[in-house]
């Protein structure tokens, strides 16, 4: 089998899991707090992520070398997880599939004054374009905007400061500490909300918040393998397959039917991002948020997938 093609199955195959695993995170925030899940869902995907994190070669302290964006990237991960939970609890399935989508955009913006990197004029305008899909999607004035759209609106900013942040960081820092950081930083916040908003957990649905976990590190993994397999470029617009889930899961789970607006948005935020792709194929910028997103909030029930390819390395 061709390495493209072979990737890009394996690609597809990773965003029905990481859609699946959203859908069990909407199933679950019908009935429990959007913290209490990713709480159970953090702590069940914690062993398996300890054990990679002894595959850490490199030595020395848990302490970072640069404190503030070690931290930055904490608190953006952290909160990325909270607010994509929490969106995906309340709002249809395609609507925060588009919000999400314009995360790579949002890379694209934060990587000038934090990287120094130059945007031309046509990605600019691919980044205009794609932001005007998100207004498309919430229809400000028109459509009541509820907390789940600031929250999706906030996951995506927050997982794309965290993506810059890592490049900010570079090989600087110990992988396990930018993975193990937002780890604690989650079990501390999600932990102590517990004490103000807990609901007893019956045994079924105890266990899907484990297979939150199993499916996030399943489908980091199998995305890893498509990077692999194939290069970058052919294998990144196959994450875009993760509307077609949403549609689909919304239609026979959850009685949703995403309106023309909505689809019109999420075609043009998509539009974008694929312009953007081809003009990393020519290279010439060292940030290429389209073809090393997930297109999707970071979370610690689905860690990065270029750290955990670090740690299964042993770069």
């Amino acid at each position: 089998m061709p390495g493209n093609f072979k990737g890009a199955l394996l690609a597809l195959l990773s965003m029905g899991i990481y859609s699946t695993h959203d859908v069990i995170i909407k199933l679950l925030g019908e009935s429990y707090p959007a913290l209490q899940i990713l709480f159970f869902s953090a702590l069940f995907s914690f062993p398996p992520i300890a054990i990679l994190l002894l595959r850490d070669p490199t030595h020395g302290t848990l302490l970072p070398r640069s404190p503030f964006w070690v931290t930055l990237r904490a608190i953006c991960v952290v909160n990325s997880g909270i607010c994509g939970f929490y969106a995906f609890s309340v709002l249809p399935l395609a609507q925060v599939y588009s919000i999400l989508f314009a995360s790579p955009l949002l890379i694209t913006l934060l990587s000038v004054p934090i990287l120094g990197e130059r945007v031309g004029l046509a990605r600019g305008l691919a980044v205009a374009v794609g932001l005007a899909g998100v207004l498309v999607v919430l229809r400000p004035g028109y459509l009541a905007l509820e907390l789940g759209h600031f929250a999706a609106l906030l996951a995506a900013f927050s997982s794309a400061m965290a993506a810059v942040s890592v490049r900010r960081l570079g090989r600087t820092e110990r992988t396990v500490i930018l993975i193990l950081w937002p780890i604690i930083g989650n079990f501390i916040l999600t932990g102590l909300s517990l004490g103000f908003a807990y609901r007893p957990m019956e045994g079924l649905d105890l266990a899907l918040t484990g297979l939150i976990a199993v499916l996030g590190l399943t489908a980091g993994f199998l995305l890893i393998q498509a990077y692999q397999a194939g290069e970058a470029a052919n294998v990144a617009p196959m994450q875009y397959s993760q509307m077609l889930w949403a549609v689909a899961y919304g239609w026979l789970v959850f009685d949703e039917n995403p309106d023309a607006a909505t689809l019109a948005g999420a075609g043009l935020i998509i539009g974008s991002g694929l312009f953007i792709l081809m003009r990393e194929r020519r290279g010439g910028s060292r940030l290429r948020p389209v073809t090393e997103a997930r297109l999707r909030s970071e979370t610690v029930t689905a860690p990065r997938a270029l750290l955990l390819r670090r740690l299964l390395r042993r770069e």
